[in-house]
């Protein structure tokens, strides 16, 4: 079976001051990732895990492949564990700015200009009631890039999607922060978004 780890955070917790405090960042890492990767660990072990031991996104890709009774806790469980994942690796201390090459260039052509591609993005995170995630994914299907969201720890791989750049607007990501201004939490985020590493992830897909 394969037996996930807590990843660890390629920066410390203090270096996405002041858009995202330490705190939030140590305890989202320590203690709220930490139980999404115990809880895929303990429902692998219960389904044996053994029977699918590719890693979790082709598990994710493949709901049918797993046990009826086990679904909603694969959905979540490794939703959870993947989506963070690759929330901390496309943040980075000296993050901001535009993506710009090819990546830029297909955000021109679907949503007319990154500025504008900022503004959905913000107004699609915006619209989620409760828990979940606003992405920017490749859709292997028509070979395009789509902004979408998904609930509580769903993932875009359920989807058949692939997630570029991922926002968590669970309350736990900055309510220690911004309290229930959404708004300034995505908008600061943008300061720390790592776009070469969202560049080479949409490269490595468009080729």
């Amino acid at each position: 079976m394969v037996l996930y780890q807590l990843p660890r955070l390629p920066y410390g917790y203090d270096e996405l001051e002041p858009y995202i405090d330490e705190q939030t960042m140590e305890i989202h890492h320590q203690k709220h990732h930490q139980s999404y990767v115990d809880g895929l660990n303990k429902t692998l072990e219960e389904i044996s895990g053994s029977f699918h031991p590719q890693y979790i996104t082709s598990v994710l890709s493949d709901l049918q492949s797993v046990p009826e009774i086990s679904r909603n806790k694969i959905t979540f469980f490794g939703g959870g564990f993947e989506n963070h994942r690759l929330f901390w690796e496309i943040m980075n201390p000296n993050g901001g700015g535009s993506p710009g090459g090819k990546l830029e260039d297909s955000i021109d052509v679907y949503f007319g200009s990154f500025q504008k591609f900022k503004k959905i993005f913000l107004d699609t995170s915006l619209s989620i009631d409760g828990s979940g995630w606003c992405w920017l994914v490749f859709n292997q299907t028509f070979n395009k890039i789509e902004i979408m969201t998904t609930k509580n720890q769903d993932s875009p791989w359920i989807q058949n999607k692939i997630p570029l750049l991922g926002l968590d607007v669970w309350e736990h990501a900055y309510y220690l922060k911004y309290q229930n201004r959404r708004n300034d939490y995505v908008e600061s985020w943008w300061k720390v978004v790592n776009w070469d590493y969202v560049v080479n992830r949409f490269s490595e897909l468009s080729e």
